[in-house]
């Protein structure tokens, strides 16, 4: 009771235009973290109090959500799994506190029990992909957004499942968190300028293949493309159209960690382009701390 009253009485001073009293009114609330929002949601809705103090409430509702991001964030990079669809979920409540998180899980638990439904143990890995392909691009209809190929709402992953599009990264997530929960080695490629793929060979089975893989992978897959299937060699002539050598790193998987600080990096160039300093200044403090 004493820490409510404190809050209401916190935030009866937001307005007050002495900057240094306002300053430790915001210290002191900051100090409460997401406790402080509902009442300051609260009073934004019910107080008349003018547009200072509105926008006053706004500004710290941010901060202390942006707090509580890092922290998040933070924990996730500190953490020994690095669960993918987590930090995916923690970089979009960036932008949308109150995102559905149960939405976004049961649309990939659905996703999942559809494609598990028509694999079976005989199947190839090819045959397996094309399952998949044909239930994310064809029944669920996930797709590249072409038109608008740089817009932030195709990095988060809310907003990707809603509207049905994304970027390469944000399709490649989706689909590579629902193939590994069907124990198909299916991982993240960082390629500079695109993402996709790689599906591991872990039978052996790229003897029997006309093209060698240097790298243990079987194949490759695009699914800003639909999912279509390529090799190696294809990714060379990317690297060369390019003018970039043949790093290790374009062939291989990739870290939960890079993958998600790609991601951080697709939407600090996504709100570079529409001239969003405070956002972009964000975004590479979130990015810092994912070492």
């Amino acid at each position: 009771m004493k820490e409510l009253r404190e809050i209401q009485a916190l935030i009866q001073l937001i307005d007050d235009p002495d900057e240094n009293v306002f300053e430790h009114v915001r210290d002191r609330l900051r100090t409460y973290g997401s406790e402080a929002i509902p009442f300051l949601e609260s009073s934004w809705e019910q107080e008349s109090m003018g547009l200072l103090f509105q926008s006053r409430i706004e500004n710290l509702i941010h901060e202390i959500q942006f707090e509580e991001t890092k922290k998040d964030l933070t924990q996730w990079a500190e953490s020994e799994d690095k669960d993918l669809l987590k930090g995916a979920i923690i970089v979009s409540r960036y932008q949308y506190p109150g995102l559905d998180e149960q939405m976004i899980i049961e649309t990939i638990q659905q996703l999942r029990r559809d494609v598990w439904l028509e694999l079976n143990d005989s199947m190839t890995a090819f045959e397996k992909v094309n399952i998949m392909n044909r239930i994310y691009f064809g029944l669920y209809k996930f797709h590249g957004d072409t038109k608008n190929f740089h817009s932030p709402m195709n990095s988060f992953l809310n907003t990707v499942i809603e509207s049905r599009k994304g970027n390469p990264l944000s399709l490649c997530l989706i689909y590579s968190i629902v193939a590994q929960s069907l124990d198909l080695p299916i991982y993240g490629v960082n390629l500079p300028n695109h993402f996709i793929l790689a599906f591991m060979d872990e039978h052996g089975s790229g003897q029997y293949l006309k093209e060698k893989n240097d790298y243990g992978i079987l194949f490759y897959i695009n699914p800003f493309s639909k999912g279509t299937i390529f090799g190696m060699k294809d990714i060379k002539e990317f690297l060369d159209g390019l003018n970039l050598p043949h790093e290790r790193s374009y062939f291989e998987p990739c870290s939960h960690s890079d993958i998600i600080r790609r991601m951080i990096t697709n939407l600090i160039a996504s709100f570079q382009q529409v001239g969003n300093a405070q956002k972009v200044d964000e975004l590479t403090q979130m990015r810092e701390l994912i070492p």
